[in-house]
């Protein structure tokens, strides 16, 4: 009888949010219906929460704007960003509410001209089934790597560019996409016949060069980098974080809003006011003088190799990687994992976190780290990982910190950060929702 029980529980459980995300959803395309927002949406595979702030930075000066709170990029968290609402959670009685306020919020007069929104895709059809009512006027494309993030939901990276390929199929006439320069832009975009705009590094429409980190009295404050587009060369900054993806977030921010008609020299520099979001290599004050690149938002393995890079670049005592399990990555994940540990081999002390990395370990073992340098916890450890390299850390010394949502590394970056009592503000996830749980529940 129990076992009967729980299943009808869990169906009951699945036709309720179904109705929620059905009504908060029909809020929302009222709302669009009413008002005729113009839309852009920005999704790929690396950088969607970044490169949506970094636009929202770039064009809310000149245009009334919205954007998606935090992550709000699911079948929920797309119509609540629509309606500037928060996430209700499981509480009844805030479904309730919000499903009020929603109906209040799609008839309100000064609902805002642009809308910045970000779209994921954890499985298959989490993006088909937004964009046919979506329709945005800008799409921007972040890429897909080799090995994406959630391949394993998807079985394969071909699936997962398919799944992205939705929102450009549903494109208003006469958009326009703004996509990162590299293969994968070239294989989603096989014959969808929209006005492209290309960013990145090398040959693009928005192309950046001369990257480099700042300093300021030998502590790494950005990284800056010049923006050529139309043929004018522009220098860009992004105070407060570190890497690569910093600086295309910001491309793509500058190609939004010059496709908006916005100055781009006004353009680059309201960007230049952004700042990156937490846990999003963010730079956070560790004990006794050091520095933490606090990227401890999620992790793929292009992200993580990223991250290694800039590691290595930036000016340092001794660099020292705390490093979490990469999951979904199915079959990929050991390759992936020893892939990573190979270029950890230049750290000067390297601290792993979870089973699956453990190959991370034993990827830097085999490129010549040595073993007293590699230090290994289980999962569910990464506060007692940080409490032990907080005891050691010294002036000069810069840690990165990066792992899959679900390895809870900021909780390692809270045991090494300066200032605790600044945690909610500074970490990606320390607020009363996410504190106290357990890593096997994220």
């Amino acid at each position: 009888m129990v076992p009967h029980m729980l299943v009808w529980m869990a169906m009951t459980l699945r036709l309720v949010r179904a109705l929620l995300v059905w009504l908060i959803t029909m809020e929302a395309r009222l709302a669009l219906a009413l008002h005729a927002p113009r839309i852009v949406a920005v999704t790929g595979n690396l950088g969607k929460t970044s490169t949506k702030d970094a636009i929202f930075a770039c064009v809310s000066p000149y245009i009334r704007t919205r954007k998606s709170m935090k992550s709000f990029n699911s079948d929920i968290g797309v119509p609540l960003a629509i309606l500037a609402l928060p996430n209700p959670w499981s509480s009844p009685t805030q479904w309730i509410v919000t499903l009020v306020r929603g109906l209040v919020a799609a008839f309100n007069p000064a609902f805002p001209p642009l809308l910045v929104l970000e779209l994921g895709a954890d499985q298959p059809g989490d993006i088909a089934t937004i964009a046919p009512w979506l329709a945005p006027d800008i799409a921007v494309f972040t890429g897909v790597p080799s090995v994406p993030v959630h391949v394993e939901n998807f079985g394969s990276r071909e699936m997962v560019l398919k799944e992205k390929r939705a929102l450009f199929e549903h494109l208003k006439p006469g958009g326009t996409i703004v996509a990162v320069n590299d293969d994968s832009t070239r294989e989603m975009l096989a014959g969808i016949g929209a006005k492209v705009v290309t960013y990145g590094f090398g040959e693009a429409d928005v192309a950046a060069s001369a990257m480099r980190i700042e300093y300021e009295h030998d502590f790494p404050v950005g990284v800056s980098a010049e923006v050529r587009l139309g043929g004018v060369l522009y220098t860009l900054q992004v105070r407060h974080a570190l890497g690569k993806p910093k600086i295309l977030a910001a491309l793509a921010a500058v190609a939004v809003a010059d496709a908006l008609g916005i100055d781009v020299s006004a353009a680059v520099q309201s960007v230049s006011a952004w700042e990156p979001p937490a846990g999003r290599m963010r730079l956070v004050l560790g004990v006794n003088g050091s520095l933490i690149l606090d990227d401890s938002y999620n992790a793929s393995p292009a992200a993580t190799l990223s991250a290694l890079d800039t590691l290595a670049d930036v000016r340092a005592t001794r660099r020292i990687a705390v490093l979490g399990d990469m999951l979904e990555l199915g079959v990929h994940s050991e390759d992936a994992h020893l892939e990573v540990g190979r270029l950890a081999a230049c750290c000067d002390v390297l601290v792993v976190v979870g089973t699956r990395a453990r190959g991370i370990a034993d990827g830097a073992r085999n490129a010549g780290l040595s073993e007293e340098k590699i230090h290994s916890y289980d999962a569910g450890m990464s506060d007692r990982a940080g409490s032990d390299v907080a005891k050691e850390l010294r002036a000069g010394d810069v840690v990165l910190v990066k792992g899959s949502q679900g390895m809870r590394m900021e909780r390692a970056v809270f045991e090494m950060m300066q200032d605790k009592a600044d945690a909610e503000q500074v970490l990606v996830r320390h607020d009363a929702v996410w504190r106290d749980i357990p890593t096997s529940r994220v």
